[in-house]
């Protein structure tokens, strides 16, 4: 429940539309519900703005489909499940119909109420076609939080002219995530053009000496651009929604 879903509820309490008792129950499992495996932190978006996201890996398609199933019976809030398997959609679209899966962001995600979009938007910035899976979970990720997000893909440093040519669709963001491996220089380049805080996200992609990206996480971490900041490696979901409360200030 969110803080408007509260105040109607005790609105009507107050104004003899929903009984005592029936209002006690919508409320009993404040702030989270046990199932055994899991707690599921139900008073999440009244704390922090956003309901809980499901991360999947380490769970089982059953304690997947339990969490989820409990979600939906406890809350009209929209879900999201990051890094899921198309196993793991296939048995949620049993319980519900309305899940739909992008396969490239890994994410399942059920739709249950429309979200106000601010004006102004997001934009995601990708060095290299191979980090498109990592930006794509950052794009979707911040769409489901209820934004507009530009994507601006391929970019990278060895032909930096393709960055150039949309120079003015990313400087009309209000927050720039940029995805890169292998040395991760996009970041630092992005951050000497704008005036707008970059997220930057290192990705595990590149050659051995990437170390699985932490050369390009290195590089980020002491990039001489002003206003980058950085997130883990291949941590696409994060930055999206650190983008997402940005862009909601």
């Amino acid at each position: 429940m969110n803080a408007e879903d509260i105040k109607k509820l005790l609105e009507g309490v107050k104004q003899g539309e929903i009984d005592i008792e029936a209002a006690f129950n919508q409320l009993r499992d404040l702030p989270f519900k046990d199932i055994g495996h899991t707690k599921i932190d139900l008073h999440r978006e009244l704390r922090s703005g956003y309901p809980e996201v499901i991360y999947c890996p380490g769970k089982t398609i059953d304690q997947i489909k339990e969490i989820i199933e409990c979600m939906l019976n406890r809350s009209d809030n929209n879900i999201l499940a990051t890094r899921a398997t198309e196993e793991a959609y296939n048995a949620v679209k049993t319980i519900c119909e309305d899940a739909v899966y992008n396969s490239t962001a890994r994410i399942i995600a059920i739709r249950r109420k429309k979200l106000k979009i601010p004006k102004t938007y997001i934009s995601v910035v990708s060095a290299g076609t191979s980090d498109i899976p990592v930006a794509e979970e950052a794009v979707f990720t911040a769409e489901e939080l209820g934004n507009r997000v530009e994507k601006t893909f391929d970019v990278g440093v060895a032909g930096i002219h393709r960055l150039m040519d949309k120079l003015d669709l990313i400087r009309g963001s209000r927050v720039i995530v940029v995805v890169a491996g292998m040395e991760g220089a996009l970041a630092s380049v992005v951050g000497g053009l704008v005036d707008k805080p970059i997220i930057a996200v290192p990705t595990s992609i590149g050659y051995g000496a990437n170390f699985g990206g932490i050369s390009a996480l290195l590089g980020m971490l002491t990039s001489c651009a002003n206003g980058v900041s950085i997130v883990n490696i291949d941590n696409g979901f994060g930055a999206g929604y650190v983008a997402s409360m940005i862009n909601k200030l």
